[in-house]
């Protein structure tokens, strides 16, 4: 049907489907990609729009409701307000990944419209409608409060600071994220191009008898179908075990619910999922194996050839079990966790081009080498055949390290030979990616008559569904971490990572220490009780000191500054006798024996430098920090360096963006290679210059967990937090005081953004989000039903960043991505137990205002 449109004060006649949303035709026919697709629910907010003046969701909103109103995107705005937008959520650090920030921009704009001058209650009401996964609320509250004074002529808009450390640079990217034009992989479209979609079973496991494709070839616009036999390489495919099929094979079983049989290439989005209805699959449903208890049981099938235990993790120092007979007080306890989900805004996407012989793919993924690596081998080409580009990231949180859509657009791109986008629906992205490790943590802990920590046993055994994703490593990191940031003489820890039928788990911000911190916080709460000691107290008297050594037995280096933290925090916490505190530490770099690289090159062309590195930015602001590195370094401003990142034909393998690691790792590279151009600047203009190359590389050394050195290095550095969580007269989360070990904060705006969002993703995991399964297939298939947290839950927040100097690299930082959500969960608990006197031991927390039952 024709439709005409009044779109940004333009008309517009499109011709559309009867069922087409006004975000369809806004993004697919008139190609306005500043309104995002986050959910198709109504859910997130990323796709709003005004609508007659009012803020509505494109996703829910049919189009011909849209005909004969004034519809404004976030590219119809004057550049007065782009102006203005542009700086106020750029100057409050309001802006990360940058997925959600139009539709927010374009709230703003409907809320300042009719009341110039908002509260910050009603700026949290006004955006209840609207979820951000990444910075915590309360940096878009103050992006909308300083939107409003500048509306008001009360001020005007500003530059950042000049680039160097410490300085609240203002990041590059934000601008175009705030007006829409930064590029996400589902915004682009080529000529010629494919849509592409997945055939699933229903159940988590079935044996495949047959699968017919016939009648799916036949329908109209496909223009191909793939099984497993048309992968012209290795089928099977993993980011560490290469243990997951990229397609299931007829005789074989699947082993969860999102496993793939069949791939469809057709014209249209709509007519490659209408196709999947067409494709005949002759299966046997079998019972599926739900628990580790399932799968470790005798007689359990088994899921994989070398059977249903990935991994298992021992870390010992000392003699526990003996130790633990001398102490004064000894507490044992069973602590229960589960899977969560990641909740990025933006779902998986990837658009595969063929040139040239070989592909280009397209993507949003944490590690352009590690996809590169497993599509090589899936497509069996060379290497130099396969090029893997970033677009933007929106928000990942570890869960875009394993493939997702990238191999199955590749593939069908290179049976087609023409190009072929392949965008996950909300649901898919739920059903379909790696979660957080639900876990099951049994831990005795025990102290002497003063409260000094003498011994620890702990048992955790981690469900890490069908596949291995990152499951051997997210327990290693959570039982090195169990001990928490404490000097414990005596330590036997023992961790099972075991296959199941549930969706796969993997990494996930925290990396396993998240479910060890809370039941290592609680066992410590417990201790605090029976030796009269407070919380606090505790805390201070075991806290890890220059010398003394980890469980792993690495020697704590100077640079710690975990009392520190404790101290930032003390008078917040002693202000209310409903308050919780929980330590937490994490590691910096993959560590642990695993090679480990950071790499940056730096070109000079045109007068310019440019860096290239081949890591990834989530939202975390990488390319501000390496701006900044070779600013300080060099002496050069920020408006001669520009900054490229992860394309595997143009920058040097950085590794992924993971571990925390980018800002150390790839900063410290970086700062290698600014060192050798400032040393060739001392006799040269940039000019004279043109066309050297200078190339920076850090390698991290380390020793794996059980190495027989007395005291291996099993990281290059950790970071260290404190939080205190404070409850109203209801029982609510009132405030968080966190303070947080940074080394050195390179800029402190970003990192506060960082922490912000860390705290609100740790007080949904200990309130409100749950990921129940039945049967191994998630019950809760939509983003508004999985907890998140919204801007008028979320309590104020006040951050600490604590400078102790950090480690020998990249100007001392250290990264603190994961480690701002580690102790969260266990704060609210303590809070709770002061409160009430009750020990819960189990996530989200039960017999709060947040969860009655």
């Amino acid at each position: 049907m024709r439709l005409e449109l009044q779109v940004n004060g333009r008309r517009r006649v499109v011709d559309v489907h009867p069922d087409a949303t006004l975000l369809e035709v806004l993004r697919e026919d008139l190609r306005l990609t500043g309104a995002k697709n986050g959910c198709g629910e109504g859910t997130c907010g990323a796709c709003t729009v005004l609508l007659g003046g009012k803020a509505v969701r494109a996703c829910r909103t049919p189009v011909t409701r849209a005909a004969g109103q004034e519809i404004i995107t976030v590219e119809g705005l004057s550049p007065r307000e782009k102006e203005i937008y542009t700086f106020a959520f750029t100057a409050a650090g309001a802006v990360q990944c940058g997925f959600c920030t139009p539709g927010m921009v374009m709230e703003a704009k409907a809320l300042l419209d009719r009341q110039p001058d908002p509260g910050e209650d009603e700026i949290r009401q006004a955006f209840k409608a609207h979820l951000c996964r990444c910075t915590g609320y309360q940096k878009i509250i103050a992006a909308v409060r300083l939107a409003g004074r500048a509306l008001r002529g009360e001020i005007e808009p500003r530059a950042g600071d000049p680039a160097g450390m410490g300085k609240a640079f203002f990041r590059p990217d934000a601008p175009a994220k705030v007006l829409g034009k930064a590029v996400f992989v589902d915004d682009m479209q080529v000529p010629g191009m494919l849509y592409g979609a997945v055939f699933r079973l229903p159940c988590a496991r079935a044996k495949v008898k047959a699968i017919d494709v016939t009648a799916a070839k036949e329908q109209p616009g496909v223009v191909a179908v793939l099984t497993a036999g048309d992968i012209p390489g290795e089928r099977y495919q993993g980011h560490i075990f290469k243990d997951w099929p990229a397609l299931v094979a007829v005789g074989e079983e699947t082993r969860y619910a999102g496993d793939a049989l069949a791939l469809v290439a057709a014209r249209s989005s709509r007519e490659a999922r209408a196709a999947l209805d067409y494709i005949k699959v002759d299966y046997e449903e079998l019972p599926p194996l739900t628990s580790p208890q399932d799968s470790l049981a005798p007689g359990a099938p088994a899921l994989h050839p070398k059977g249903n235990l990935l991994s298992e993790t021992v870390v010992k120092k000392g003699d526990a079990e003996a130790a633990l007979k001398s102490c004064a007080h000894v507490v044992t306890n069973t602590y229960t966790t589960p899977f969560t989900e990641h909740a990025f805004l933006e779902p998986e996407s990837a658009l595969a081009v063929p040139e040239d012989g070989g592909l280009t793919i397209y993507t949003s993924t944490q590690g352009v080498y590690e996809i590169h690596t497993q599509l090589v081998s899936l497509l069996n080409l060379p290497p130099e055949k396969v090029r893997v580009v970033n677009r933007c990231v929106g928000g990942a949180f570890g869960g875009k390290e394993d493939l997702s859509v990238q191999h199955h657009a590749a593939l069908l791109a290179w049976a087609t030979q023409k190009p072929v986008k392949l965008t996950w629906t909300r649901r898919e992205s739920i059903l379909c990616h790696p979660k957080r490790h639900a876990m099951t943590i049994t831990m005795t802990t025990g102290c002497d008559a003063e409260g000094n920590l003498v011994a620890l046993v702990a048992d955790l055994v981690a469900d890490t569904g069908a596949y291995a994703s990152l499951g051997a490593q997210v327990l290693e990191r959570a039982c090195t971490h169990a001990t928490g940031p404490y000097r414990i003489p005596n330590v036997t820890i023992r961790g099972r990572a075991v296959y199941t039928n549930n969706p796969p788990a993997g990494a996930f911000r925290g990396f396993g220490v998240p479910q060890s911190n809370f039941a290592m916080e609680s066992q410590l709460n417990l201790l605090a009780t029976a030796t009269g000691l407070s919380p606090w107290q505790i805390r201070w008297q075991n806290a890890l000191e220059p010398g003394d050594t980890l469980g792993t037995r690495q020697v704590v280096s100077a640079d710690i500054g975990l009392k520190d933290t404790l101290l930032a925090v003390k008078e917040a916490f002693e202000s209310s006798p409903c308050a919780g505190i929980a330590c937490g530490f994490k590691n910096v770099g993959l560590g642990v024996g695993t090679r480990d690289v950071g790499r940056a090159n730096l070109a000079v062309a045109g007068g310019r430098v440019k860096i290239y590195s081949g890591a990834a930015c989530m939202g975390q602001g990488l390319e501000a920090v390496l701006i900044q590195i070779v600013a300080e370094t060099t002496g050069l401003p920020a408006t001669l360096i520009d900054c490229v990142l992860a394309d595997t034909a143009r920058t040097p393998d950085a590794g992924c963006t993971t571990a925390s690691r980018q800002s150390l790792f790839t900063g410290e590279a970086t700062r290698r290679a600014a060192a050798a151009l400032a040393e060739a600047l001392k006799g040269h203009t940039l000019a004279g210059l043109e066309g050297r190359v200078f190339q920076g590389e850090f390698y991290g050394a380390t020793d794996p967990v059980n190495s027989t050195k007395e005291h291996p290095v099993t990281h290059v550095g950790y970071s260290y937090a404190t939080q205190v969580v404070i409850l109203d007269e209801e029982g609510r989360v009132a405030k968080v005081v966190a303070a947080y070990d940074v080394g050195r904060a390179i800029n402190p705006l970003n990192l506060e953004g960082q922490i912000e969002g860390g705290i609100v993703m740790g007080l949904g995991y200990a309130l409100t989000e749950d990921f129940p399964l039945q049967d191994g297939i998630p019950a809760r298939q939509t983003l508004g039903r999985l907890g998140l947290l919204r801007s008028h839950q979320v309590p104020q927040m006040e951050v600490h960043l604590i400078e102790k100097g950090g480690t020998p690299y990249a100007y001392g930082a250290k990264g603190i991505g994961e480690l701002a959500t580690i102790p969260t969960a266990a704060a609210v608990a303590g809070a709770y137990y002061r409160r009430d006197g009750k020990l819960r031991l189990r996530l989200p927390l039960e017999g709060t205002p947040y969860r009655r039952r």
